[in-house]
């Protein structure tokens, strides 16, 4: 079979301390990127795949073993693993690069596929006004204050990280506490992504961190796509060299 499909995911949030489901999660992930490998040409994580990450000079947190062996897996067979970081897994260097051989992103990409234009990115800190993420943001970007948190035993840090982590989108029961979709006029990615069209055309803008599966008309000619989650709708968006589809699996 022909590899032609691209597919978009985002959000699943493994490892996440809040979630007493999270290995059935991978192994369903794993199943999906197994069952779609024979077709897939590229491979896009749009972040947040793992609820904490950070690779220390000679450790990283342990557990995902079957979510990264898949990931050399496809690698290894040529097909190009495109690794986007979140809020949550910011912390990813060059780990994920040597050992399962992804293309790493530290920001929002453009790019074109078949002919068509993509605006490609995780989809967090895209407010302008929102100071205090910004700050936050930068901070953790900073590479002074990522080795003084290398200075931390693993076993503080990571602890440290996931109570940090208990106060994000997920609640104790498993479910989503992010606000349900919130209109045109107040979807911050929506927003950005009708400015960036007053400048330049994408036909797809494709994001997560929403955890809201969304296919939205911005204009006759350009569409944004919010990929949902791995925790609660099992969704992805796929690229048949036509177009782009959201879809979940069962």
């Amino acid at each position: 079979m022909q590899r032609k499909k691209v597919y978009f995911l985002s959000d699943a949030h493994l490892g996440a301390k809040l979630l007493d489901n999270n290995r059935e999660r991978e192994r369903k992930l794993v199943s999906f990127l197994e069952k779609i490998r024979p077709e897939c040409a590229e491979l896009y994580l749009l972040g947040d795949m793992f609820d904490f990450w950070f690779e220390y000079k000679r450790s990283v947190p342990k557990g995902h073993v079957r979510f990264l062996a898949e990931l050399a897996r496809y690698t290894d067979n040529g097909i190009k693993v495109h690794f986007f970081t979140g809020n949550h897994d910011i912390w990813a260097f060059d780990y994920l690069n040597k050992e399962c051989g992804v293309i790493l992103h530290t920001a929002i990409e453009e790019t074109r596929i078949n002919g068509k234009s993509f605006m490609i990115g995780h989809g967090d800190g895209l407010n302008p006004k929102d100071k205090g993420y910004l700050f936050l943001k930068r901070a953790f970007h900073n590479r002074f204050l990522q080795k003084c948190f290398r200075l931390i035993h693993p076993d503080w840090g990571i602890k440290l990280a996931h109570a940090w982590s208990s106060h994000s989108r997920l609640k104790d029961n498993g479910k989503i506490e992010a606000l349900e979709y919130l209109g045109e006029d107040k979807e911050e990615i929506v927003l950005y992504c009708k400015q960036i069209l007053q400048q330049r055309h994408f036909d797809y803008f494709i994001f997560g961190h929403r955890h809201i599966p969304i296919d939205l008309p911005l204009c006759e000619s350009s569409r944004y796509i919010n990929t949902g989650d791995w925790i609660s709708h099992f969704s992805y968006a796929v690229f048949d060299g036509e177009k782009v589809e959201l879809k979940f699996c069962n």
